[in-house]
């Protein structure tokens, strides 16, 4: 049986949303073939593991009687989980567990975007989801249109500025936006998710007001087109290099032009819409021929960043049926298992192929060669006194 460490928390302001979604994946984990592994980090970021870890009333009470703080062995295919050296006892150092196999949890900053898949990169041990480059490449909103634009992919016009930008000419940038895109606009910031630090602004002081709050979350600031009268379509993509297969397509009911943070995670899961408040339509009610499209962007958006794992893109259609992608969102994504639903896959399966998949793809990462052996060292001299070659 592996052992399946499941990273989450983290320094990040989508902190609750990652345990939420650790929590999800930890009860839906296949216990007949794998063995859950907390790897908790608060927001302090500390390291910590124990079996409270994987309940969800420890956090709903802030219980950890157990937890233990730890530290990741940065050795090469180690990966094992050490006492922290603070609480090394007479001893020394000890493995508190071993791990086969990653499971990040985590959303947003410090996590999502390419950290923690960097770490397990240099540590040599499988883990689940997109690879350091998709994962940063998704993560930031700027470098993920350039990439797609470049690869035909139809993306909304948009600008953006750094942070020192905005703050030392914000006329000059104001005047910028109302030149090139006009209003209405969205303004986010470049490297967050779940709707924080997003605004949307119809003239002057709306822009003004929305370029402070998206550069207090990021030292980068998007500026998009807004998209009149939009419908939104998820679609959900799954597999590695050109083996992938897509989800249904979803339709969120009853939004306004910005899903907020609890309609992403307060709201109600269900399929149909009524009274009772749901909230989705899966699936969506498309053309065929729209239908298709979406697919085939969905898998073009997700390869051409070398997309692995499981991740969600979301579309955004205008009222002439023009469809764009807006956003590729890489694992976690709340794993999108609601997509998948109609395609064959509970969510323990889709558990279960997302770990295959990491599995694979590490095996075949491991069949590249990395070492080679050169008589560099005894053809190059050093000047004694210069250090000049």
């Amino acid at each position: 049986m592996k052992k399946v460490g499941i990273l989450f928390g983290g320094r990040s302001v989508e902190h609750e949303v990652s345990v939420i979604t650790a929590m999800q994946i930890i009860e839906n984990l296949d216990r007949s073939k794998y063995e859950p592994v907390a790897i908790y980090i608060n927001k302090e970021g500390q390291w910590l593991t124990g079996k409270s870890l994987l309940s969800f009333e420890s956090y709903k009470n802030n219980d950890f009687k157990d937890a233990k703080r730890i530290v990741l062995s940065p050795n090469h295919n180690d990966g094992n989980l050490y006492t922290h050296p603070e609480e090394m006892g007479m001893f020394g150092k000890k493995i508190i567990e071993t791990v086969d196999v990653f499971f990040p949890a985590f959303h947003g900053t410090n996590g999502e975007d390419g950290s923690s898949q960097g770490l397990l990169e240099f540590v040599n041990k499988p883990y689940v989801g997109a690879g350091l480059l998709a994962s940063s490449v998704g993560m930031d909103k700027i470098v993920m249109k350039d990439v797609y634009k470049a690869n035909g992919i139809p993306v909304v016009d948009y600008i953006w500025f750094y942070r020192s930008q905005w703050e030392n000419d914000k006329i000059g940038s104001i005047q910028e936006v109302e030149s090139k895109l006009g209003y209405p606009v969205f303004v986010k910031p470049s490297n967050l998710g779940s709707s924080i630090g997003i605004s949307k602004a119809k003239n002057r002081e709306m822009l003004e007001i929305a370029l402070e709050i998206a550069a207090s979350y990021d030292r980068k600031i998007i500026v998009e087109k807004a998209v009149e009268e939009p419908r939104e379509i998820n679609c959900a993509v799954m597999g590695y290099d050109f083996e992938v297969e897509v989800s249904e397509c979803e339709e969120p009911l009853g939004w306004s032009e910005i899903l907020s943070f609890e309609d992403k995670y307060v709201r109600k899961d269900s399929k149909t819409t009524d009274s009772a408040g749901c909230n989705r339509a899966i699936p969506a009610n498309l053309e065929d021929k729209t239908r298709l499209e979406i697919e085939e962007l969905a898998r073009k958006a997700f390869t051409v960043i070398d997309g692995r794992g499981n991740a969600r893109i979301d579309f955004l259609i205008d009222k002439s049926g023009k469809v764009f992608v807006n956003e590729i969102n890489t694992l976690p994504g709340s794993i999108a298992f609601y997509l998948w639903e109609g395609r064959g896959y509970d969510f323990k399966a889709l558990v279960n192929r997302m770990i295959e998949i990491s599995l694979i793809t590490h095996k075949e990462k491991n069949s590249n060669m990395y070492v080679y052996d050169s008589n560099l060292f005894n053809r190059t001299q050093f000047g004694a006194k210069t250090g000049k070659m």
